[in-house]
């Protein structure tokens, strides 16, 4: 059975075993607790629910020194990165629980027995119900928030559902310590075992996709892996949902006005964020559209300066550098690419990666060049007129965010632009900078194909919730079976639609 190895990436070097790949027989028995867990886990109740994610909020605080010593050691993010992170997961887990124990999400509906204009109507109660047991598979780019105590076993656990995590092999040591952390929460607030599970390898992951017991998959990671998963999720005998969070090239569009008004700014916070974490966000802006003008020249040139002396960033995985590498082979070979500049070239040891910033025009741009290439590179898009540029975002894929960097005279071009970039992405940024997902109801975190596999839904925020649910109405039920939030005094209140009124 192959070795799960921690890797250190500022070296390259095997750190320690971490465990054994997960071989068949030990995936059906999880997937069998995860099953067995569900009835256990629902009958907990909504504020039971609660009282576990905010165990697990707890015990991950208590051991913040080591969960961020290890992932800083697997990951090279930094040790204030990773407690901003994992103070981030702390909160998810403990916003999530707000949430529940409120129970507006579960859209609790009760329209009682009457006449209406189309006849008599039965007595008719609806909510929403867990799926079963998720199925979560971490990403390499953020071993805390999105990973075993992530955003999506948070919404997984408190839609009532049990949670099999495929460990990410770019941060296992980590993954294996966040477990521990959940597992005793899981003991200390006598939830069922099986409620939280941990499979390693990547023959475990597509089995873990295929078996009869999971009823959904949370995925972030490659578009090549989520397809992948994704295609076996929807051929299996009974398909499942599969919420894949995959490629975004998230275009950022800089108006005439703004790089007239602020080229020197503006340079420095397209920078910033597409460098940021070594460029290794799913909201790395990878493609800047700037005006074929003066201004917009000013702006592609602090840019080039200020690229020219960045040191190279430390990428998370062997894996992770040769698609670097790869995409920024491909951007550059792609007809009208050419290289601006690219700053100084990594040490032998580790995986290092160089800065790169490319530039094309509107006009030449393919669908190879727009593209995400995962790293610290962006593509610069001279645009010569508002048709161009529009003409331009129509052919960018699907994205997480589009960003719009403007002055307020432009108004007019505003509102032009602003159905395009809505039409690509899930979130539209006005003068700010897409890097940073803010955990909150309001978020978006979704896009188009490819950056998921489904636009309807979300993978941050509160409503992510959703994903893991499905509606179920009772007809003419008997108050006995009904759950507690349907009945006519619940034990635990929540908001209510009762006869078309919202009643809080």
């Amino acid at each position: 059975m192959t070795d799960i190895m921690s890797i250190d990436p500022r070296t390259g070097a095997a750190v320690e075993k971490v465990a054994a790949e997960t071989g068949e027989a030990e995936l059906d028995a999880a997937c069998r607790a995860a099953a067995a867990a569900a009835d256990g886990l629902a009958a907990l109740g909504r504020s039971g629910r609660a009282g576990l994610l905010r165990a697990m909020a707890a015990e991950l605080e208590a051991d913040r020194e080591a969960v961020v010593a290890v992932a800083d050691r697997e990951s090279a993010l930094g040790t204030a990165r990773l407690n901003g992170e994992l103070t981030r997961t702390r909160f998810q887990l403990e916003l999530f629980a707000d949430a529940i124990e409120e129970g507006s999400y579960l859209e609790a509906t009760i329209d009682r027995p009457g006449d209406t204009a189309m006849g008599p109507r039965p007595d008719l109660r609806r909510m929403l119900v867990p799926l079963g047991p998720v199925a979560v598979f971490g990403a390499s780019n953020f071993p805390l928030a999105f990973s075993v105590p992530g955003g999506d076993t948070a919404a997984a656990l408190a839609a009532g559902c049990p949670v099999l995590v495929k460990a990410h092999p770019a941060h296992p040591a980590t993954s294996q310590r966040c477990f521990g952390a959940l597992e005793r929460a899981v003991g200390k607030v006598g939830a069922p075992a099986g409620t939280i599970g941990l499979v390693h390898g990547t023959e475990a992951g597509a089995a873990l996709v295929s078996h009869p017991a999971v009823r959904a998959v949370g995925f972030t990671g490659s578009l090549r892996g989520g397809r992948a998963l994704y295609d076996i999720a929807s051929s299996r005998p009974e398909p499942i949902p599969f919420y894949g969070e995959m490629g975004s090239v998230n275009p950022l569009v800089v108006t005439p006005g703004a790089a007239a008004a602020r080229a020197q700014k503006v340079a420095e916070g397209v920078t910033g964020s597409f460098t940021l974490g070594a460029g290794q966000f799913c909201t790395k802006p990878g493609l800047v559209f700037l005006p074929d003008d003066e201004a917009g020249r000013a702006v592609a040139e602090h840019m080039t300066a200020a690229v020219s002396g960045l040191a190279p960033g430390v990428l998370l995985s062997e894996q992770v550098q040769g698609g670097y590498e790869a995409g920024a082979r491909r951007l550059a070979e792609a007809r009208g690419v050419r290289l601006l500049a690219e700053g100084p070239a990594p040490g032998a040891e580790g995986w290092g990666a160089p800065v790169r910033l490319l530039a094309t025009a509107a006009a030449e741009l393919t669908a190879e060049a727009a593209e995400e290439c995962f790293g610290p590179a962006t593509l610069l898009v001279t645009y010569r007129d508002p048709a161009e540029l529009a003409a331009a975002l129509e052919a960018v894929p699907g994205s997480l965010t589009a960003t719009l960097i403007a002055e307020d005279a432009e108004g007019a071009l505003v509102r032009e632009l602003e159905p395009v970039l809505r039409g690509k992405a899930g979130r539209v940024v006005y003068n700010g900078y897409p890097t940073g997902v803010a955990v909150a109801w309001g978020m978006t975190h979704g896009g188009p194909w490819p950056a998921t596999t489904d636009a309807l839904h979300t993978s941050v925020g509160v409503t992510s919730i959703r994903r893991f649910l499905r509606p179920v109405t009772w007809q003419n039920a008997p108050e006995t079976i009904l759950p507690d939030e349907l009945r006519e005094t619940p034990q635990e209140p929540l908001p209510r639609r009762i006869d078309g009124e919202l009643r809080t």
